[in-house]
This record gives structure tokens, C-alpha cells and sequence, in this order.
């Protein structure tokens, strides 16, 4: 199977293994990597890191295999699902992060980037667009300078580029990603999910739900135990509700 995917504790680190095409994927695998995010969410998996094989993320999209336009679409709504996954989810990247690569990076909460990793979005090399989402998230993630580099001139940036932008949180390998990721887990699951529905609703009738998200945490059980565990010096336990 082109995807693999292996639980610590409550994190699930799920490998893209593909290597002969160094990490690009094609529909079959794509639905792979879908399903697999979900069952680790549904099996319990407080956090989720993506990572490549063999020294590369992900090179983009297979073009030996894909042709049309209706792959596009379907790529937008995998990675829709993957960026609304209510848990922490990071990119651990190295080598080529690529096309598809990059947007599978761009859906995810962090990066965390080795110094040999290489980003590209060489739309323009192959007469092809991405979607609009991918356009808004990589301005944001990248700055819009850098977006319209990579997007109009197919530049590709380095490891040092996606660090001095912001793109990158941590550099390191996927043992850093992993650290990262277990840090995370005895973390408020209500505040995390919350503030993740924030990054990803405006102004206008959207905003309501990150006020329902904010409620839900004002009224938690979690928020008395973390004030309990301040005040008692003490970890606190979060449950979630």
C-alpha cells in the first residue's frame, strides 16, 4: 500500500511511501491518504503528522496517470477535510514538496521542514491552475510576494526561504515533527478546535461558528479544570467536553 499510517500514543504519523515516483500521487493513493486521516481521527488520534518516504514529501500530483480537471476538484475537497480535521495536524517535510505536495502542506495546521526540503507550485511550467483555495492559503501561509513568485515564475524556495517567510514553525526531522505533535496532546481539545475554526471563518454570517465554538469553551468542563489546575499547581487532565 502506498500509504502507511502508525500510532504513539494518541498521535498517528501517516507516510506517504511511493518512492518510485518520489512521493507523487495519483487518485488511488490520494483516496489512500484521505481514508487514513479519517480513521485516525475516528480511532482517536489527538494529533496527525503527513510525511514522505524515503527522503521526499511529496513531488505533486502523478501527470503519468492524471489528465483532466476533475482530479483538481477532487484533490480540493481532500484537502478541505484534511484542513478542517478538528485536531492538530502537521506537515513533516523533506526533499521535494512540490504541486500536490505543497498543498498537502498548506492544508495542514504546521510545518516542520528539513534543511534539504525544496517547495514549487510550477503551475506555469504546465499550463495548469490551482484552485482558489490553494491560491488564499499560500498567500497567507507564504506572503503574497512569494506566492506570486512561485505561482508566476515556477521559482522554487528552500528550506532557509520557507523559514525567513513564516511558511515553516520548527525545522527539524520527523522525530521533531513527532515531539511537536505529543506536546500538543494533553492540550484543551475545545480551545485547540476552536481556534482552528477561527483561522478558517470571516466576517459574515461565518463568524458564528467560531462563536459557537468560543461559547462551547467558555462553558466547558475543561476551562474549570484548567483553572482548577492552575490554582492547584498541578497538570490539568482535559477530556474534551
Amino acid at each position: 500500500m502506498p500509504i502507511t499510517s502508525s500510532f504513539s500514543g494518541s498521535v498517528a504519523t501517516i507516510v506517504i511511501d511511493r518512492q518510485e515516483r518520489r512521493n507523487a500521487l495519483n487518485t488511488e493513493s490520494l483516496d489512500e491518504l484521505d481514508a487514513a486521516v479519517g480513521a485516525a481521527v475516528a480511532d482517536g488520534a489527538r494529533a496527525v503528522i503527513i510525511t514522505g518516504a524515503g527522503g521526499h514529501f511529496c513531488a505533486g500530483a502523478d501527470l503519468v496517470e492524471l489528465e483532466d480537471v476533475a482530479f483538481t476538484r477532487h484533490l480540493g475537497d481532500v484537502l478541505v477535510r484534511l484542513a478542517e480535521q478538528p485536531i492538530l495536524t502537521v506537515a513533516a517535510i523533506s526533499g521535494s514538496c512540490m504541486g500536490l505536495g505543497m498543498q498537502l502542506a498548506l492544508a495542514c495546521d504546521v510545518r516542520v521542514v528539513a534543511d534539504d526540503a525544496k517547495f514549487a507550485v510550477p503551475v506555469a511550467k504546465l499550463g495548469l491552475m490551482v484552485d482558489h483555495w490553494t491560491i488564499d492559503r499560500l498567500r497567507r501561509f507564504w506572503g503574497e510576494g512569494a506566492a506570486r513568485l512561485m505561482t508566476m515564475t515556477a521559482a522554487v524556495l528552500d528550506a532557509e526561504d520557507a523559514w525567513r517567510l513564516g511558511f515553516t514553525q520548527k525545522r527539524g526531522d520527523l522525530a521533531a515533527a513527532q515531539a511537536m505533535a505529543h506536546s500538543a496532546v494533553p492540550l484543551a481539545p475545545l480551545s485547540q478546535a476552536g481556534s482552528k475554526t477561527g483561522f478558517a471563518v470571516h466576517d459574515g454570517p461565518t463568524l458564528a461558528i467560531y462563536e459557537a465554538a468560543f461559547a462551547r469553551a467558555w462553558a466547558s468542563d475543561d476551562l474549570r479544570e484548567g483553572r482548577a489546575a492552575f490554582t492547584e499547581r498541578r497538570a490539568p487532565i482535559f477530556e474534551g467536553h
